[in-house]
């Protein structure tokens, strides 16, 4: 028998259950696993014996864990697909553990009324979640190195103008890689 424990954040469990179980047991059903979660303590048991491709072995877990972190279910979801990937981006490697300086670049990956959040999502064509002190990506890998770059050029300090410039300049890269040209 195969378990692995996962812990996510207490406020974001009902999000894995979902309304009378069914994100819980949409997942089960795709993915072949079994979940036992503790809605007290945020503890997530998932046994992946019954899976046997290991792929999905790993992927149900970031799946759980990008549910954690504030994608909806359905984004999160798409990591079962063959080309979609989940990255955590930790804010304190860039800042420290201070909790102002880790709001501030927050705040800066978010932007105004969500704007800068919204652009690196669209230019990329992936998708960004700000939770806790973390910056998550899932996307295709083509897309999710652009928004990686995009995200780590802010946490880095680097003028929102530049990012923007940036993510401009990989369009054309995007959409050769979506056209399958190399």
């Amino acid at each position: 028998m195969k378990t692995t424990n996962i812990r996510i954040p207490k406020d974001r469990i009902g999000v894995v259950i979902g309304d009378k179980g069914s994100t819980k047991k949409r997942i089960e059903k795709r993915t072949g696993c079994t979940m036992d979660i503790d809605s007290n303590t945020g503890e997530i048991e998932v046994d992946t014996s019954k899976i046997e491709d290991p792929l999905i072995e790993l992927k149900v877990l970031d799946v759980i864990k990008a549910i954690g972190r504030g994608f909806s279910p359905v984004k999160a979801l798409k990591i079962l697909n063959d080309d979609y990937y989940f990255e955590i981006i930790d804010i304190k490697s860039y800042v420290g553990r201070s909790s102002k300086a880790v709001k501030r670049m927050k705040g800066r990956v978010i932007g105004r009324e969500g704007r800068t959040r919204q652009l690196i999502e669209e230019l990329s064509e992936s998708f960004i979640a700000v939770y806790g002190h973390t910056v998550c990506i899932i996307g295709p890998p083509t897309e999710m190195a652009v928004a990686r770059k995009a995200v780590q050029m802010i946490l880095e300090g680097s003028e929102h103008g530049a990012v923007y410039s940036y993510l401009e300049s990989k369009r054309p890269e995007i959409k050769r890689d979506k056209l399958g040209f190399f």
